[in-house]
C-alpha cells in the first residue's frame, strides 16, 4: 500500500541525501588533497540541482526539492551563512595590518586590483553577448561585480587549507592573513556601492548612520558582559544588524559581516571561536551549498557555461599571480615566496559563492552567469593545495620569514 509521505519525511529526505552523498564521496574518493569536504559540499550541491539531478531523475528531483523543502532549506541556509560572514567579520586583524602597513597595502592592494582588472576584461566580453548580465543590471554593475568576483579570496577557507598544511601559524600564514583581510574589507565596500539604490539612498544612509551609533553602544556592552553573554548578545546583534542592512536595501550578508566586524576577536575565546566554525561547517552550511547548487543553470548550454567559467578561472588565477609577483619584486621576496603566496590567495570557495548569490538576488547576473562563477570558485579552490604543497618543501626558509 501505497502511503502519501508528509513533508517533514520529504525534508529529511533532503537532509540524508545533503551529509550523506559529500561525505561519502569525499571519504571513498580519498579527495582530501586536492578537495576538501567543503569543496566537495559544494559540487554535491551542483549535482542534486536541477542542472543534473533535474535532467537525470525530474520526477524524483521534484518530489523531493519541491517548493516547501526549498523554503524550508533556504531558511536554515540564511542562517547558516549569517553567521558564518559575522565569524568571518570577528577574524579580521586590522591592528596587524596596521603594523605592516606598507607590506599589507602594496601587497593587498596589488592581489585585489589585478584580479579585479582581469575579470573586468573577461566581463566586457562576456557583455558582448546575451544572457549573462541580469535584468536589473547596469553595464558597470556586472563589470565590477565579475572582476570582483575574479579577485575574492574567502578567508575562512584560507584558514582551513592552511592549518591542513600546517603553516597557520607560521610566520607567512600570518601575513597571508593580513593581505586576506584586506581583501576581504574591500569586497565588502565595493559590493556595498554595486548594490546602492539611489531611490533608497536616503535609507541606506541613514542605516549607516545608526549602524555607527549603535555600534558605538555596542561595544561598550560587550566590554562589560562575560565571555558567556557575549556569544549570546552577538547573535542577537548579528539578526538586528542583518534586517536593517537588508531594510536599507542593501543586503542581510552586508550587514551580517559588519556586525563580526566591529567586534574584537580577543573578547572571544579563540578555541570556542575555531570550534563554533567548524560545527558550523559540519552541522548546517551544507544546506547553504545544497540550496546554492539549486541555483546553477545551463539554459545556456553546457559548452558556453564552461567556456565562461574558464574563462573567469584564467582572469582569476592569472590575476592573483600577476599582482602578488608584481608586489613581490617592489618588495624584494626571495625565490618562491611570491608563489607560494599567488597560489594560498586562490582560494574563493564560499565567500565567492556568498557574493555571487547576493548578485544573483539582486539580478546583477543571471543563473548562467552565477552557474560559471560556481565552477570558477571551485576549480581555483581546487588548485590550490595541489599547487602549493610542492612549493612548501621547496622553499621551505619561507615559511618562517618574517
Amino acid at each position: 500500500m501505497n502511503l502519501p509521505m508528509s513533508m517533514t519525511e520529504i525534508f529529511l529526505i533532503a537532509i540524508l541525501l545533503i551529509f550523506s552523498l559529500p561525505y561519502l564521496i569525499w571519504r571513498l574518493g580519498k579527495t582530501d588533497y586536492f578537495a576538501p569536504l567543503v569543496v566537495i559540499q559544494i559540487i554535491a550541491g551542483i549535482l542534486m540541482g536541477p542542472g543534473v539531478l533535474g535532467r537525470i531523475f525530474p520526477d524524483y528531483y521534484q518530489f523531493v526539492f519541491n517548493a516547501q523543502i526549498i523554503q524550508s532549506l533556504n531558511g536554515i541556509a540564511w542562517w547558516a551563512v549569517m553567521i558564518f560572514v559575522m565569524i568571518a567579520g570577528i577574524e579580521l586583524d586590522l591592528k596587524k595590518v596596521w603594523e605592516h602597513r606598507r607590506e599589507s597595502f602594496v601587497t593587498g592592494s596589488l592581489a585585489l586590483g589585478m584580479p579585479l582588472l582581469f575579470g573586468s576584461i573577461a566581463a566586457i566580453c562576456l557583455l558582448k553577448f546575451d544572457g549573462w548580465q541580469g535584468a536589473n543590471a547596469h553595464s558597470w554593475q556586472f563589470v565590477l561585480g565579475i572582476g570582483m568576483a575574479c579577485a575574492v579570496t574567502a578567508l575562512p577557507i584560507l584558514i582551513l587549507l592552511m592549518e591542513k598544511l600546517t603553516i597557520l601559524r607560521q610566520a607567512i600564514g600570518q601575513r597571508i592573513l593580513r593581505y586576506a583581510s584586506l581583501d576581504d574589507i574591500a569586497i565588502w565596500a565595493v559590493l556595498a556601492i554595486i548594490l546602492m539604490d539611489w531611490t533608497r539612498v536616503g535609507r541606506q544612509l541613514g542605516f549607516l548612520f545608526l549602524f555607527a551609533l549603535a555600534t558605538i553602544g555596542f561595544r561598550k556592552l560587550m566590554v562589560k558582559l562575560s565571555e558567556r553573554d557575549r556569544w549570546y548578545v552577538s547573535l542577537i546583534w548579528l539578526a538586528a544588524c542583518s534586517f536593517a542592512a537588508d531594510w536599507a536595501g542593501l543586503h542581510f550578508m552586508v550587514g551580517a559581516f559588519l556586525s563580526g566586524a566591529v567586534m574584537d576577536a580577543h573578547w572571544f575565546d579563540q578555541s570556542k571561536m575555531d570550534l563554533l566554525r567548524e560545527h558550523v561547517l559540519l552541522t548546517i552550511m551544507p544546506v547553504f551549498f545544497l540550496s546554492t547548487g539549486l541555483r546553477t543553470n545551463w539554459d545556456l548550454g553546457g559548452t558556453a557555461v564552461f567556456i565562461a567559467a574558464a574563462l573567469l578561472l584564467l582572469a582569476s588565477v592569472g590575476g592573483k599571480l600577476a599582482g602578488i609577483h608584481l608586489a613581490g619584486k617592489i618588495l624584494h621576496w626571495e625565490k618562491g615566496e611570491a608563489s607560494i603566496i599567488g597560489w594560498l590567495l586562490q582560494t574563493k570557495a564560499l565567500i565567492m559563492i556568498i557574493f555571487a548569490n547576493i548578485l544573483l538576488d539582486k539580478h546583477i547576473i543571471t543563473n548562467e552567469t552565477f552557474t560559471a562563477l560556481l565552477l570558477m570558485a571551485i576549480g581555483s579552490t581546487m588548485l590550490t593545495v595541489p599547487m602549493v604543497h610542492p612549493k612548501l618543501k621547496q622553499f621551505k626558509s619561507v615559511i618562517f620569514k618574517e
